[in-house]
């Protein structure tokens, strides 16, 4: 059995969730690029794999499994260079801002992993800002090691560098570290690093049999780590989870 000491967590769809938390965001950045048209809207938010009548993204999706800057090119059909720039850069600055919405049991969870020894980072195709301000915004930032964003490493996801980048940070082999994620991106990602675990999770976009071809094992959410770990938790006379 590997022994895993770090875990590396994708963030939307993850620990984040993914629909509530950029559906309102896109719908809002779409409808400007379409002029205030709802039908063009409509059609702009499908080529980005979002469907506007269940509010879901699609697997796979051009924004669901890319970077913040990827689908930004997608909107209107003729950019300039400069103009495309200031657009991915202005998303990512707003992207900043939308409020986080953190999946059930996830903080709860991080703070038990963290308490019981692992070290924690977070990779992510969002921007690193962007990273470190949902983490600081559900209140579980002091548990992470690192956040990387698709801006702090030379290849995004699903290459393997955000693992790379971890693995140095914190002293590890990518053999003791576990990656968890609802993508495939995340899966590949952990795969090509030679990471000791690919973890895929079923509460973001991802269905069971997009994941099991490259995951070594599938829960149903991150709250079911602490049991595939043997981690107990129970709580002290403050109501804190302790291991």
């Amino acid at each position: 059995m590997i022994e895993i000491r770090g875990i590396v967590f994708d963030k939307d769809g993850t620990l984040l969730d993914f629909d509530a938390t950029w559906g309102a965001f896109w719908q809002e950045l779409v409808m400007g690029a379409a002029g205030g048209d709802p039908q063009e809207a409509a059609r702009l938010l499908r080529l980005i794999g979002y469907d506007p009548q269940t509010r879901r993204f699609a697997a796979g999706s051009l924004f669901a499994a890319g970077t913040n800057a990827e689908p930004v090119p997608a909107l209107p059909p003729e950019l300039s260079g400069e103009w495309l720039a200031h657009r991915i850069a202005e998303a990512n600055r707003r992207a900043t801002a939308i409020p986080v919405l953190p999946l059930p049991g996830v903080a709860e969870t991080i703070r038990l992993l963290g308490a019981t020894g692992f070290r924690l980072g977070l990779a992510t195709n969002d921007s690193t800002m962007g990273a470190t301000l949902a983490l600081q915004a559900f209140g579980v930032s002091e548990w992470f090691d690192a956040a990387f964003g698709y801006d702090a490493v030379a290849r995004p996801k699903p290459a393997p560098d955000v693992v790379l980048a971890f693995a140095g940070t914190v002293g590890l082999n990518p053999a003791h570290i576990a990656v968890v994620g609802d993508n495939p991106h995340d899966m590949r990602c952990a795969r090509d690093a030679g990471a000791g675990l690919a973890i895929g999770v079923l509460s973001g976009n991802s269905r069971r049999e997009d994941l099991a071809p490259l995951a070594d094992c599938i829960l149903e959410s991150v709250a079911d780590l602490p049991a595939l770990f043997g981690v107990d938790a129970a709580a002290d006379e403050n109501g804190f989870i302790r291991p």
